[in-house]
């Protein structure tokens, strides 16, 4: 439990059975004997929805540490991913709301961070970069003919990306997970 006015920005609190990120925090005084408080920006865990709440000064809120764990991917199981935890070697299973496009870039043996509170896991983070075979890409010439042109091309994830000209299907790349570009062939 912290006091309201030792919120800051980046805490996670829990309200209602529900955990929020804190955004953004200010303290409000009010002329004429008004009481002063303390008015925030959460940012939900589960859904990203943004609510504002405010809170009396000195009043009690709950904060809650979240467990960040290294998880290795195995396979889609039903809708759900399956992951095994390095840390216990217990299987964990993400539903894939919390997964959502970083599915692109999912194959056997990548390791990411899990964002855990108790049992309920909230955000997964991949590796900034990863190296990946590219299965499809158009041919240079559909490509156009200007000396730094890009063509399409499909990972073995099914992640689509813009590759420069010389990459062929079979050649292993190296990509940024982050904004989805091409670094540079491996």
């Amino acid at each position: 439990m912290v006091a309201s006015n030792q919120i800051t920005p980046g805490m996670i609190l829990s309200i209602t059975d529900k955990l929020y990120r804190v955004e953004s925090v200010v303290k409000v005084t009010v002329a004429k004997g008004g009481s002063p408080f303390i008015k925030t920006k959460l940012r939900s865990l589960d859904g990203e929805k943004v609510v504002e709440k405010n809170f009396k000064v000195g009043q009690e809120v709950s904060d809650v540490t979240l467990e960040e764990r290294k998880l290795e991917f195995l396979y889609l199981e039903g809708k759900n991913y399956l992951f095994l935890d390095a840390g216990n070697l217990e299987q964990v299973s993400v539903p894939p709301e919390v997964i959502g496009d970083k599915v692109n870039f999912l194959k056997e043996g990548i390791e990411l961070q899990a964002t855990f509170y108790g049992n309920t896991i909230f955000s997964v983070e991949l590796p900034q970069f990863l190296e990946l075979m590219v299965a499809k890409a158009d041919s240079a010439a559909e490509a156009g003919s200007m000396a730094n042109a890009t063509k399409k091309a499909v990972l073995e994830t099914g992640a689509e990306i813009d590759v420069p000209r010389f990459i062929e299907p079979g050649d292993v790349i190296k990509v940024d997970t982050r904004n989805k570009e091409y670094i540079q062939r491996v």
